[in-house]
């Protein structure tokens, strides 16, 4: 991988407009390929391989953003943060744009925190979907955009000023 600008190059999956299921309102879903955890029952095994999908440069990802009509974007996968150092590029790029920006990680806030190239991605991220996905702990009634009870809405910003975890809220009923 190519660490500059607009040509750095991550590998992609895929890029879901319109989807409801990654964060509030309508999102682009960017699927990026690699992870390491592995968790039992994945919806995405797929994408496990950092091998899997495509490379594409940052501004091809950002120009196929940028023809969305909504403006929330999802980072998943796969563990984007398995890219971490241009997925701080792409962030970067797409918090200039306005875009509110959720990541979907299998590591914990407090281990991308304590981690000098995971840490590169927090400032432009909104809401981190943090801890690995156990399937034992399930629930698709009671849980917003997340598939297991320990997985944590993070809410970025004023997690790192306050320097422990703040748990998002959502600014209105979200029906689900």
């Amino acid at each position: 991988m190519t660490y500059g600008c607009g040509n750095a190059v991550m590998r992609v999956v895929s890029i879901v407009e319109g989807t409801s299921v990654d964060g509030p309102g309508l999102r682009t879903a960017i699927y990026f390929s690699g992870c390491r955890h592995h968790c039992p029952g994945c919806q995405n095994p797929s994408t496990w391989d950092l091998n899997s999908g495509q490379e594409m440069t940052v501004d091809e990802i950002v120009a196929a953003i940028e023809g969305a009509e909504n403006r929330g974007v999802t980072f998943t996968g796969g563990d984007p943060l398995m890219q971490a150092g241009v997925l701080a590029l792409l962030a970067g790029r797409l918090k200039e744009s306005g875009h509110d920006i959720w990541c979907y990680t299998g590591y914990t806030f407090e281990q991308v925190n304590a981690d000098e190239t995971l840490r590169s991605v927090l400032p432009y991220i909104d809401v981190l979907v943090d801890g690995r996905y156990v399937e034992a702990l399930r629930d698709t009634r009671n849980l917003l955009f997340r598939g297991s009870s320990n997985q944590r809405l993070v809410d970025v910003g004023r997690s790192l000023c306050k320097g422990e975890v703040v748990e998002w809220i959502p600014d209105t009923e979200v029906h689900f």
